[in-house]
This record gives C-alpha cells, sequence and structure tokens, in this order.
C-alpha cells in the first residue's frame, strides 16, 4: 500500500506540471478570444498528455515497456481522458453555464483517477513474462 501511495503522488507530482500547461494553454486560448472553454480545454489536454507520457515513463511507472508498445497505449488511455473532458466541459460550460476555469477544475478531479489507473495497470505495467514449466505434458 505505501508503494502505491508513493507511486500516486509521484503521478500527482507529474500531473502538476502537465495541468501547468494544460491550464495555460486553456486560459491563452480562452482569454485571447481564440477558442471557446471546450475546444480550448482539449488543446491542453494534448498539450499536457505530451509532458505527461515523457515524465510518467520515467518518474512514476519506471517502465521497461518499449516506446513503440507504451506509446499506442498511452494515446488509447488519454484518448477516453480526452473524450471524458470533452463531455464534461460541454454539460458543465454548454448544458449548466458553469465558469470554464470551474468546469475545468472538475473534468480534471475526474480525469486524473482514469489516467492513473489506466497507465498504471494497462499502460506501463510490467510485461507478463512466460513461464516455462518444468513439466511436460503428455503425448497422446
Amino acid at each position: 500500500m505505501a508503494a502505491l501511495a508513493r507511486q500516486f503522488l509521484s503521478y500527482v507530482g507529474v500531473s502538476l506540471a502537465a495541468l501547468a500547461v494544460h491550464y495555460a494553454v486553456l486560459v491563452i486560448l480562452v482569454e485571447t478570444g481564440r477558442a471557446d472553454p471546450v475546444r480550448a480545454a482539449l488543446a491542453g489536454y494534448l498539450a499536457g498528455a505530451v509532458i505527461s507520457y515523457g515524465l510518467n515513463r520515467r518518474l512514476t511507472y519506471a517502465s521497461a515497456r518499449p516506446h513503440a508498445e507504451a506509446a499506442w497505449r498511452f494515446g488509447l488511455v488519454a484518448a477516453i481522458g480526452f473524450g471524458l473532458t470533452w463531455l464534461i466541459m460541454a454539460v458543465l460550460t454548454r448544458g449548466f453555464g458553469l465558469p470554464y476555469f470551474a468546469a475545468q477544475g472538475l473534468a480534471t478531479g475526474v480525469v486524473v483517477f482514469w489516467n492513473f489507473l489506466g497507465h498504471r495497470l494497462w499502460t506501463f505495467s510490467a510485461r507478463p513474462v512466460p513461464v516455462l514449466s518444468d513439466e511436460v505434458p503428455a503425448v497422446r
């Protein structure tokens, strides 16, 4: 349990770096009128994902999984997080009229847990090692 807590704290630290980039892109795009809050949140999510992949691979999960394998897995987990971000932002800003920054905070709270679990259990998990048995099955 302590190892899981340390790993989650590392993930939170990496997430703060990725979130700084994400929120900076969000605020700049919205406040300059270049994008509506939903599109800006998605652009920020993509920018933060680039930071997140490199730092989580190295620091949080210390994964030996090859990049060719980890990258597409990361992309799939991130794509689901992207969809969740879109859904939450659209419902909260367009449906309920919530301010974009508050909506993004709620979206972040949900997506952080999805991404942590997805990356821990699948993206960067240890690759299964085939076990050879000393027993040879009988040939019939």
